[in-house]
């Protein structure tokens, strides 16, 4: 999952691995035989924590990476890095997103949280406390648009907050006449009507709003289905 990290590469860590943890970025590039490339995608990933601090270290570390020949290993260098400070955590998700493509910190909205509240955006698990029939809103990334071919124009949308997934269902009309931000928001709010029965609900959609602006530079895509 990590991008820039090629199969070759990946499949000498895992066997590197197996023989015995590594020492450094150094002794990792070393003995997995990685490419620059490699190594720079693996601290951009922030793997490399374990054997070189976080993610700004092993990114200054894998820049200075020496693996050395394969009849002397490269001598140790002296520790000449500058005091980075670890990236602050919001900035570590957006990096962790543009690395592989999620994050095992907090969620994104977590931290929008505050602003969403002002706007009336509830959580998925306020919603699923909500009586069926009222008029909510919620906002959340977007996790997969559905088309069938049998749904006469209906999309199926998941969204996803940092309490859980949504499920919203927009009709076609809806859908026609706010193409839009229901096709293009990485971030999307919706106000509708909560529907929901025997355990389970949706929220009708009435209007859409592309919230993206909000996310900044992160990487965030969902899996679409026609």
């Amino acid at each position: 999952m990590v991008k820039g990290l090629s199969q070759e590469g990946a499949k000498r860590l895992e066997q590197a691995r197996a023989d015995a943890p590594f020492t450094g970025v150094d002794d990792l590039m070393r003995r997995a035989r990685l490419s620059k490339a490699d190594i720079e995608a693996l601290a951009a990933a922030d793997t490399l924590r374990g054997i070189s601090g976080h993610r700004r270290a092993a990114t200054w570390a894998a820049l200075g990476a020496d693996p050395g020949t394969p009849l002397l290993a490269a001598p140790p260098a002296e520790d000449d890095r500058p005091p980075l400070l670890p990236l602050a955590e919001p900035d570590a998700v957006a990096a962790d997103y543009a690395a592989t493509g999620l994050t095992l910190r907090r969620h994104p909205l977590s931290f929008l949280r505050p602003r969403l509240r002002r706007r009336r955006y509830r959580t998925a698990a306020e919603l699923a406390r909500a009586d069926s029939g009222r008029p909510l809103r919620v906002a959340g990334l977007v996790l997969h648009r559905q088309r069938p071919g049998s749904a006469k124009g209906t999309v199926f949308v998941t969204l996803e907050d940092e309490t859980g997934p949504i499920n919203v269902i927009v009709h076609a009309a809806t859908a026609e006449a706010q193409r839009d931000p229901l096709l293009g928001a990485r971030l999307l709010g919706v106000a509708g009507i909560w529907q929901h029965r025997h355990g389970t609900g949706h929220l009708v959609a009435g209007r859409l709003e592309d919230l993206s602006e909000m996310l900044g530079e992160l990487d965030v895509r969902s899996r679409d289905f026609r």
